[in-house]
């Protein structure tokens, strides 16, 4: 997590001067977000983070949930029979139709169980500090209620005073649930960023 950070940092300094207008990361990505406004080497005037777990835990537990979570990532990429199952339970929980589950599984067959394995594990041990607060830079969260409150906790609980919209829908679910989640959390977004930091 910290070495892909520095290079996003890098990225950020050598193309716009250390500075960008919004950063927006989902799930995984919303981790990078987090550890970019938290660590300062770079300035972003809007952090947005859709509908992220930001899940943390020490490295006994990140082993025994990377080692539990990695095989339920990659099963599908064993056989035809796992990879219709994986379809139906994404369509079922997410929404997903047929072409939407093929490519999101088809995001996880590009890498290998290791690589994602490692950076499921790093991502659980690189921790947010409480009360993140950047003087002209705005937190927004797109929050999705149907994964649960404790999640509504600890954006509030990591950011001060963040801005946080709440949507009915699953984690990830305005990612490829269809035009009825992804279209007004789009306008959510257009609006964050129209919003001028404080």
């Amino acid at each position: 997590m910290i070495t892909v950070t520095e290079k996003i940092e890098n990225y950020i300094k050598d193309n716009f001067c250390g500075k960008i207008d919004g950063a927006i990361g989902s799930s995984l990505g919303s981790s990078f977000v987090g550890q970019l406004i938290q660590r300062e080497n770079i300035h972003i005037d809007h952090g947005i983070f859709g509908s992220p777990d930001l899940d943390q835990s020490g490295k006994l537990s990140a082993w025994l949930q990377s080692k539990l979570v990695v095989p339920l990532l990659t099963s599908f990429t064993r056989n035809e029979k796992k990879r219709t199952k994986t379809r139906e339970k994404l369509k079922s929980f997410f929404e997903m139709d047929d072409e939407t589950a093929d490519r999101f599984m088809g995001c996880f067959a590009r890498f290998s169980p290791e690589s994602i394995k490692n950076e499921y594990y790093t991502d659980l041990l690189t921790w947010l500090k409480d009360d993140i607060h950047v003087e002209g830079t705005k937190v927004h969260f797109i929050y999705a209620n149907k994964m649960g409150g404790k999640y509504l906790k600890r954006y509030q609980k990591h950011f001060r005073d963040p801005e946080i919209r709440e949507f009915d829908m699953q984690h990830e679910q305005w990612l490829f649930g269809g035009e009825q989640y992804t279209a007004p959390v789009l306008r959510a977004i257009d609006e964050f960023m129209e919003l001028k930091a404080e």
